[in-house]
C-alpha cells in the first residue's frame, strides 16, 4: 500500500468495524476488514511492532511490503514508555508514525511468558516487570482501558494463554477463566465507530473446548475472532486439526485470526481451513539471524556457499536486497556483523510473506486456491 502520513490520517472518512466475505474456495475465504484507520484485505499478515516498532524497520519501509496492519504489544508498550505517555503524545499511530490499523495483543501470553512471580486469580494477574521487578496488576478491564489508551484498532481480550502441554481438566479451567474474562473485556470496551474487539478461542488440544470457547465467545458477541494457545508446541498437524474443530463454529461474517502463525506453509494450511488474519514474529527474527524466505525455499545467509554469488536472494521479488544486492553482499553483511544485513533481510522476509499473501488472495478469487496450497506443501517451507 502507498505509504501516508499523519496529515491524511486526520482527513480518513469515519466508518463502522466491519467485514466484507468477497469469495470463498472450499474453507478459503477472500474478504476484507473495515476500520477506522483504513481497510485490510485478507487473508492478510500482520507484522509484528512489539514495542511500537518493526524491529530495524521504519513505518514507510513497512508499508512498502505491502503490509496493510501491524501488531503491537500491551504489555512491553504498558510497561516502557507507558501507555499514558503514548496517548498524551497522540496515540500509538502518531507515536510509531503508522496511520494504518494496529491490532494490539492484550499482554496475556506476555504475563504468562515473561513476567516474574505471577499470581493469577478470577479477578486478573498480579506479577514483577521483566525489567525493574516493579509490581504490575493486570485485569481484563485494564487491558482493555490500555488499549484505548493506545489507540488501538483491534483491541484483544485479556485471556490466559493455557500451557503446553496440559491436562483436559487444567485445559477447561483455563479456557472457562478466560471466557469469564472475555465477557469482562466486552463490557470494559468503549464502541468507536470503525473499532472493533476480539474474542480469543481458547481449549489448548481438546476439540469439545475448543467448540465450547468458540460459542460462548459468540454469545457474548465480538466484532472478530482469533484463535489462541496453538502454535506453543503441539505440531502442524494438532494445530491444524484444532482449526478444524473450532473455525465451523465461529460466525461467518466476522473475521478470524490465528495468533502466532507462523511458517508459509502453517499459514497456506490455516487459510485451507477458514482463518483470514495472521502474525509472526518469524520473518523479521529470521531476517535479524540470517534467514531468508524465497519461493524455493529458505536460505541461511551466513553459508559459505554465497560468499561468490553473484545472483539475487530472489530473481521474482521486488524488495531492495533482491533489486540491489547479490546473495554474495548479503553474506559479507552477516559475516561482518554489519547493520545493514539484518534490515534488508527483514525487509525481504516480509516481502516474501506479502507476496504469499497476494498470492493467495489471488488464488481463491480464482478458484484454484487447491493448487496454490497443494504446490506450498510439496516445497515445505
Amino acid at each position: 500500500m502507498p505509504f501516508v502520513g499523519r496529515e491524511s490520517q486526520t482527513r480518513r472518512p469515519v466508518t463502522a468495524f466491519g467485514f466484507e466475505l468477497l469469495a470463498s474456495d472450499g474453507a478459503a475465504r477472500r474478504g476484507r476488514v473495515t476500520t477506522a484507520h483504513g481497510p485490510v484485505e485478507t487473508p492478510a499478515f500482520m507484522p509484528v511492532g512489539t514495542a511500537a516498532t518493526v524491529k530495524g524497520m521504519t513505518a514507510e519501509m513497512v508499508a512498502a511490503t505491502g503490509a496493510e496492519m501491524v501488531l503491537a504489544n500491551t504489555y512491553h508498550l504498558m510497561l516502557r514508555p507507558g501507555a499514558g505517555r503514548i496517548e498524551r503524545l497522540g496515540g500509538l499511530h502518531d507515536f510509531m508514525n503508522w496511520p494504518g490499523p494496529i491490532l494490539t495483543d492484550s499482554g496475556g501470553f506476555q504475563v504468562m511468558s515473561l513476567a516474574k512471580l505471577r499470581k493469577i486469580g478470577e479477578e486478573g494477574v498480579t506479577f514483577r516487570s521483566h525489567i525493574d521487578g516493579a509490581k504490575v496488576t493486570l485485569t481484563p478491564e485494564r487491558s482493555v482501558e490500555i488499549q484505548k489508551q493506545l489507540d488501538a484498532t483491534v483491541t484483544m481480550v485479556f485471556d490466559e494463554c493455557t500451557q503446553w502441554p496440559v491436562s483436559e481438566d487444567e485445559a477447561a479451567q483455563s479456557m472457562r477463566l478466560s471466557m469469564r474474562w472475555a465477557a469482562r473485556s466486552r463490557a470494559a470496551f468503549v464502541e468507536r465507530p470503525g473499532y472493533g474487539l476480539f474474542g480469543i478461542v481458547q481449549g489448548s488440544a481438546y476439540r469439545d473446548l475448543r467448540e465450547e470457547s468458540a460459542k460462548t465467545l459468540t454469545d457474548i458477541g465480538f466484532d472478530g475472532h482469533a484463535v489462541g494457545g496453538l502454535a506453543v508446541g503441539e505440531g502442524q498437524a494438532t494445530m491444524f486439526e484444532m482449526l478444524e474443530a473450532t473455525t465451523p463454529h465461529l460466525p461467518a461474517e466476522r473475521p478470524r485470526y490465528l495468533m502466532g502463525v507462523g511458517k508459509p506453509a502453517d499459514i497456506v494450511g490455516a487459510v485451507a481451513r477458514g482463518i483470514d488474519l495472521f502474525d509472526c514474529v518469524l520473518p523479521t527474527r529470521s531476517g535479524r539471524t540470517g534467514q531468508a524466505f524465497t519461493r524455493g525455499g529458505t536460505l541461511n545467509m551466513r553459508n559459505a556457499r554465497h560468499a561468490e554469488d553473484g545472483e539475487p536472494l530472489d530473481p521474482d521479488c521486488g524488495c531492495p536486497a533482491c533489486r540491489n544486492h547479490s546473495r554474495a553482499y548479503l553474506h559479507h553483511l552477516f559475516k561482518a556483523e554489519e547493520m545493514l544485513g539484518p534490515i534488508l533481510l527483514t525487509a525481504h522476509n516480509l516481502t516474501c510473506y506479502q507476496d504469499l499473501m497476494r498470492e493467495i488472495r489471488a488464488a481463491i478469487e480464482a478458484g484454484r486456491f487447491g493448487g496454490l496450497a497443494a504446490a506450498h506443501a510439496k516445497i515445505g517451507r
